[in-house]
């Protein structure tokens, strides 16, 4: 059609453009380029000259070019003439005419089909007339038959209930509402309403009737006599009369039941009281026994009478509990409390046994029902009914009054710890006598138990308590336990462990000088100390997840006994620099405690060998002979202590921490007693050696094998080398003077004055040759820049504290400023040794195991220029009175 209309030339127009292709690229580079958004000559030239020898064809190819430049400004001359003819006015208007001829056409067809359907719908609309005619013709027919069915069961149902045929009332009355809810739309016509307004009249007669039959048989009227299979059919109609008149039936039966037991235990009569609980137990008990044995029969399983009736009776029962534990207020006892709340638990425990399915339920959630996982949907309808807050257990009357139970159990801990806790007063000056004494007065005789009963029986009559408590009531009653617990808990770590000790770690020795001698009594005391509160922080963490398990979820989270475990182990395992003033806060820590005194005692133990070898006078010895009998009486002292405490601590965590107190403190001790029993001179330092060797041979085998640990290894290696470094400085002779610096250079390390100082002070080089030496060794090291500006010897304290408060070092801060080092730690034992402040407080407390003065601290910054600038002026200034 398009062929005839439009014009030749149109048609080719648009077949070209629909056929237009790229030509052959390939054959002409300048149409490749021609495409390309970019244009780079390179490539052209490449082609059209590939190697120097195409150079001789140049007049070739510019005549090529100049060809081809010609054929294309004929191509765009043609083009530009054919794109002038299209735009010719007269041809566009002929387009436009074509296009409105088009769309006339298209017109046209539109309005031709619209004729066809009108056509087609009068030829079939007799058709669909008919179509309609019949359906309306099947639906009126169908209404009419179930109408008439409908009325035909009317009056059938009407002679049943006449004749209380309830069995087959329920199958004819669940026909007739099945029908009759096909009538809904159509109650606006008349005869419709009628028959609607006679069903509503049937079923209203029927539950008349239905409710006088069950008054009858539940009160069992002799006068109208009802037949148990006849109540049964009953029940089969009141299920299809709905479940609200269900319900009715259940509620009428259940108060009937209970109307007697409203009666008899009524809260102003005797019955009703607090110590008849029992009774209403009972009671109900053999009306629950009646009632599956007579009436409880004729309804059906479905129902959940039982269920219902036990709902009630638990309703009652509560409210009047709470009547009269409110009404008993301040009288009421604990034992009266438990009792009641033990029966009350036990009644609740039989009867969710006794409904008990194949899931495990709880008293509370059989009242309840509430949970669908229960699969108890019957006994939420019927217990909860229309309330939104389903009913609560008989033991819920308690809860409030649960304080009382808690109360009595702080009294029964306060009187069970009253033996073992000690007067404040009284806590330093004698042992608690209510701990577990040993056997006999032999200090070498084992104690039979390594741990204190009065901490058994403590977590025993915990979990007797929990138990109880976790009986009867699970929810804030045992919170409150759970913080009764703690409460004691940390009474028993401050009052009766720590207080325990015959001296708190925090308080001055009181012995006498001349006493030497450790209390074993306390050592082994201090061990069982360890054990018990191992033995307490465990059988807390088993305490808390008990509880944990117990307790309502909404407490769960708010249950944790970590301060009360830390009260027993705080600071034990710290592997750092152990200072005293910590040990002041030490009272929270029964662990802590118990090793100090430990740590104290083995001070005792060595105090005597120390005294001698700081009262050794090293000028008088002349030679070198073997092992001094103060460093035998050193490890036979320490040996004793720890052989006595090893076999006492059950967990070696414990031991090992222990160890590595105890060797930094003797380490300690025995540098201080080299420091006090200066002059040493040569013979004196190598006789130390020898000594430090045998002490450094003992502390490698105090721990065992088996206790063995590589950081301890470690830390004392590290510690007996600066000892044995500084020694072996002092072994030197000081002539020639560049010899002993050089050889000070390369074991010390530093060139800090004052530590060459005391390294001349401690060897007892006369003053006179110290200023030679000390001019030499600014001289010498004031060209060593790779030396530090301090060393382990900026710690030592040249003045220690006298004999009477060596043994303060372990109690007081203040009596001494040697604190205790732990070998482990990277600094070791000179780290921990400083010389005194100004105020006579600890030096090093502050800031860490380093102490010592602002020119040797371990800032290596400013304070290097600072020592430089110090040795400079010191220098010049001894020059200057060397020239006077």
């Amino acid at each position: 059609m398009h062929n005839d209309e439009l014009p030749r030339e149109v048609i080719l127009a648009i077949q070209q453009a629909l056929d237009a292709h790229v030509g052959d690229v390939q054959n002409d580079p300048f149409d490749a380029v021609s495409l390309d958004t970019s244009f780079s000559p390179v490539p052209v030239l490449n082609d059209l000259f590939p190697d120097e020898a195409s150079l001789a064809h140049l007049d070739l190819v510019n005549a090529r070019l100049a060809e081809t430049q010609r054929a294309l400004q004929t191509e765009i001359d043609a083009l530009q003439g054919e794109l002038k003819r299209s735009q010719d006015p007269e041809k566009m208007q002929l387009i436009q005419e074509m296009i409105s001829d088009l769309l006339g056409q298209m017109s046209r067809i539109r309005e031709k089909a619209t004729e066809s359907e009108a056509v087609v719908r009068n030829i079939t609309k007799d058709i669909q007339v008919l179509d309609t005619a019949k359906k309306n013709l099947i639906l009126s027919m169908t209404t009419l038959k179930r109408l008439q069915m409908l009325v035909n069961a009317l009056t059938q149902l009407e002679d049943l209930v006449k004749e209380k045929k309830y069995g087959e009332v329920a199958q004819t009355l669940a026909a007739v509402k099945q029908i009759s809810a096909t009538f809904k739309s159509y109650t606006g016509v008349q005869r419709v309403a009628q028959v609607w307004k006679r069903i509503q009249q049937i079923q209203g007669d029927l539950r008349s009737l239905i409710e006088t039959d069950f008054d009858a048989f539940i009160l069992q009227d002799s006068s109208k006599p009802v037949k148990a299979t006849q109540i049964t059919d009953a029940c089969l109609a009141a299920d299809v009369l709905g479940p609200d008149f269900r319900t009715h039936l259940i509620d009428r039966y259940v108060a009937l039941e209970l109307k007697e037991y409203r009666r008899i235990f009524r809260s102003t009569d005797e019955a009703g009281q607090l110590d008849n609980l029992s009774r209403r137990f009972a009671w109900f008990r053999r009306t629950l026994q009646t009632h599956e044995i007579e009436q409880g029969r004729v309804f059906p399983a479905e129902w959940r009478v039982g269920w219902c009736l036990l709902a009630k009776f638990v309703d009652i029962t509560r409210d009047d509990l709470t009547m009269l534990l409110a009404k008993a207020g301040s009288s009421l006892t604990v034992q009266a409390l438990l009792e009641n709340l033990q029966i009350t638990t036990e009644f609740e425990n039989s009867m969710a046994k006794k409904w008990a399915t194949s899931v495990r339920i709880t008293f509370q959630r059989l009242i309840v029902g509430a949970n669908s996982k229960y699969q108890l949907p019957a006994m939420l309808a019927a217990t909860a009914g229309a309330h939104a807050v389903p009913p609560k257990p008989i033991s819920a009357a308690f809860e409030p009054h649960m304080s009382i139970f808690v109360d009595a159990q702080d009294k029964v801990l306060a009187d069970m710890l009253a033996p073992h806790r000690k007067s404040k007063a009284g806590r330093a000056q004698q042992p608690r006598p209510s701990v577990e004494t040993l056997n006999s007065n032999n200090p070498d005789e084992e104690t039979p138990s390594l741990v204190l009963s009065s901490s058994t029986d403590l977590f025993y009559f915990y979990a007797q308590s929990l138990e109880q408590c976790a009986k009867l009531s699970t929810g804030q009653a045992l919170f409150d336990l759970c913080t009764l617990h703690k409460k004691w808990l940390r009474i028993y770590a401050e009052d009766v462990l720590i207080s325990s000790l015959k001296r708190s770690p925090s308080q001055p020795q009181s012995r006498r000088s001349g006493d030497t001698r450790y209390d074993v009594q306390e050592l082994k005391h201090a061990c069982k100390l360890i054990n018990t509160a191992d033995y307490c922080l465990s059988t807390a963490s088993e305490l808390e997840d008990k509880i944990r398990e117990k307790i309502n979820e909404e407490f769960k989270e708010r249950v944790s006994f970590q301060a009360e475990r830390d009260m027993f182990v705080r600071y034990v395992l710290i592997l750092g620099a152990l200072t005293f003033r910590d040990v002041q806060n030490w009272s929270h820590s029964v662990v802590s405690a118990a090793i100090v005194i430990q740590l104290r005692e083995l001070e005792t133990a060595c105090d005597a060998a120390f005294a001698t070898m700081a009262r050794t006078t090293w000028t008088a010895t002349n030679q070198v002979s073997g092992q001094s009998a103060y460093a035998g009486d050193l490890v036979s002292a320490a040996k004793q202590v720890i052989e006595t405490v090893k076999p006492l601590v059950e967990q070696k965590k414990y031991l090992r921490n222990l160890f590595d107190k105890a060797c930094s403190l003797m380490l300690a001790k025995f540098t201080t007693a080299i420091v006090k029993s200066r002059p040493l001179k040569e013979i004196g330092a190598e006789q130390l050696l020898i000594d430090l060797q045998q002490v450094k041979s003992y502390l490698l085998k105090m721990p065992g094998e088996a206790l063995m640990t590589a950081s301890y290894t470690r830390g004392l290696t590290k510690s007996t080398t600066r000892l044995e470094a500084l020694l072996k400085v002092i072994v030197t002779p000081v002539d020639p003077p560049e010899g002993f610096i050089l050889n000070y250079t390369l074991l010390i390390g530093d060139a800090s004055f004052s530590n060459f100082q005391k390294i001349l002070d401690l060897k007892g080089t006369p003053k006179g040759q110290q200023n030679a030496l000390l001019d030499a060794f600014l001289t010498i090291t004031s060209t060593k820049t790779d030396l530090d500006s301090t060393s382990f010897l900026s710690s030592l304290d040249m003045e220690p504290p006298g004999p009477g408060q060596l043994g303060g070092s372990l109690v007081s801060p203040g009596g001494s400023r040697v604190s205790l080092p732990v070998a482990v730690n990277g600094e070791g034992i000179f780290a921990t040794m400083t010389s005194p402040s100004s105020t006579g407080t600890m030096v090093g407390s502050n800031g860490g195991s380093q102490g010592g003065s602002g020119a040797d601290t371990p800032n290596r910054g400013g304070e290097r220029v600072f020592s430089d600038l110090r040795r400079f002026v010191s220098f010049g200034l001894r020059k200057d009175s060397m020239a006077q």
